[in-house]
């Protein structure tokens, strides 16, 4: 069964419709997602490279996680699976620091509207063991530790998924 997602009007406020996440996108309808950075204490994100068998920004880095909120989820209940299904790694719900949220409008192409609404969330772990690391080969390769130079490098050389407003917060945090 796919997915099914709430949909927002454009000020975020929800409609009370629910929709499959195929015609949420393809009738360009407001919709909530998360998206999670996790930081260990010495500075280092955890970045994923998205597989390219997704739908959107196919091998470009990212943050360690990110998808939609299902219908009737609430944004942490959504960031807590998000995580745990493409990295492998449990988050409690009071770990996760809710920074902002960001609206975007984008179209990839002419059947696929992105209208969203972001919730951004940050952790910060003492250490993010790699070799614990079990990612969903559907959405993400491969994931790695970055420092404050290698993500400005990454921004700069346009290989990670378009989220400035993030990246911003976020290299206040890598310094």
């Amino acid at each position: 069964m796919e997915e099914l997602i709430d949909v927002l009007d454009e000020k975020g406020i929800h409609t009370g419709k629910v929709v499959t996440r195929k015609e949420v996108h393809t009738q360009g309808l407001w919709h909530k997602v998360v998206v999670v950075a996790i930081m260990d204490k010495n500075g280092h994100l955890l970045m994923q490279q998205r597989s390219k068998e997704v739908e959107k920004n196919k091998e470009k880095w990212d943050v360690t996680a990110a998808g939609h909120i299902s219908a009737g989820q609430t944004s942490k209940e959504a960031a807590i699976r998000e995580v745990l299904e493409e990295v492998g790694i449990r988050v409690e719900e009071d770990e996760l620091k809710y920074r902002f949220t960001y609206k975007n409008e984008s179209s990839s192409k002419k059947d696929f509207i992105d209208n969203q609404f972001f919730d951004f969330y940050l952790v910060q772990k003492d250490k993010i063991p790699l070799e614990r690391i079990s990612i969903q080969e559907s959405e993400v390769q491969q994931v790695k530790l970055c420092n404050y130079q290698e993500v400005t490098q990454m921004i700069k050389d346009q290989v990670v998924v378009k989220r400035d407003a993030v990246y911003q917060d976020l290299l206040k945090y890598l310094k």
